[in-house]
């Protein structure tokens, strides 16, 4: 069982509604990026480590090329991660119940406003 971490906390994951779902591995090379995979209603993308940063390049490059879809990370993620997740395109982040276990809701809330603490708006204060 996953669950789905958004801006409002913890929800039951379910993909259905999707009709066209795509899922990347980490090492994805954003040149097979196509139509069909720009025109998928949700693509999954994989992070194998919470140290490997490749998942937020792709994210950011599919909504860099136009890509409007639901965008969802998922594999080792951690709640330090949300507000980067969040910066690079992803709408959520789909967790498993062990990690939801190690990491409560409130962990993950504490990040949910991510458009607030980022460095450039905390520039701006010192300035």
């Amino acid at each position: 069982m996953s669950i789905l971490v958004t801006d409002t906390g913890f929800h039951p994951l379910s993909h259905a509604g999707y009709a066209l779902i795509k899922t990347l591995e980490a090492g994805t090379d954003p040149a097979t990026f196509d139509a069909d995979m720009l025109n998928a209603d949700l693509i999954r993308i994989e992070f194998t480590s919470f140290a490997d940063g490749r998942g937020f390049t792709l994210a950011r490059l599919l909504r860099l090329r136009g890509f409007r879809g639901v965008l969802h990370a998922f594999g080792h993620v951690i709640s330090d991660q949300y507000a980067m997740v969040r910066r690079s395109g992803f709408d959520a982040v789909e967790i498993s119940d062990a990690l939801a276990a190690r990491q409560s809701q409130q962990d993950w809330l504490a990040r949910a406003n991510w458009q607030a603490h980022d460095y450039q708006s905390r520039l701006g204060k010192s300035a």
